[in-house]
C-alpha cells in the first residue's frame, strides 16, 4: 500500500459488515475490524453486506465515475469470494480491472462432496476465471515494477 500511496493514487477500503450475528464479519464483532496491515485513511470507505464492493454504501461506481477513475486494482480477502465478485462487477461496469492475485488471500474450503480444496487451487481457479474476460490478472511486481 505504501507504493500506491507514494504515487498519490486513490485508496478505497471496503469492509464487509455482516447482518448475521453468528458471522465472523458481524458488524460489531472482532472479525469485522481491519487487519493491522491495513493502515492509514482511505479516500473512500465502502461498507457492504454482500460479496461485491459495488453493492455497498457509499456507491463505489458513482464515486469512481465522479473522480474520473477508469481503472481499478483489486486486492484483499477473500480471493474467490468478495475479490472475485468485485472484479466481475467492475469488468461488467466497464472499468479496466486489474486483479492483483498475490495481494489477495483465500482459505482452504470443503467442496459440496467433502473434498478439501486448497486455497492455492481456489486462487488459481479464480485467476483463470477472471483473466482476459473480467480483468487482467497481475502480480504486485507488475503493478509496482
Amino acid at each position: 500500500m505504501g507504493y500506491w500511496r507514494s504515487q498519490e493514487w486513490p485508496v478505497v477500503f471496503v469492509r464487509h459488515d455482516s447482518d448475521n450475528p453468528t458471522s465472523p464479519l458481524f458488524r460489531s464483532g472482532p472479525g469485522n475490524r481491519f487487519q493491522d496491515v491495513i493502515t492509514g485513511s482511505p479516500d473512500l470507505l465502502v461498507r457492504k453486506s454482500v460479496n461485491s464492493s459495488f453493492h455497498g454504501t457509499p456507491d463505489l461506481r458513482a464515486w469512481l465515475v465522479g473522480e474520473g477513475i477508469e481503472q481499478v486494482a483489486i486486492c484483499g480477502i477473500t480471493t474467490n469470494h468478495c475479490c472475485e465478485t468485485t472484479a466481475r462487477v467492475s469488468g461488467n461496469l466497464g472499468f479496466e480491472t486489474f486483479f492483483v492475485i498475490d495481494a489477495t488471500h483465500s482459505f482452504d474450503r470443503r467442496s459440496p462432496d467433502g473434498e478439501l480444496v486448497p486455497a492455492a487451487v481456489l486462487s488459481s481457479v479464480t485467476a483463470t476465471n477472471l483473466h482476459c474476460e473480467f480483468a487482467t490478472v497481475v502480480r504486485t511486481a507488475d503493478v509496482v515494477g
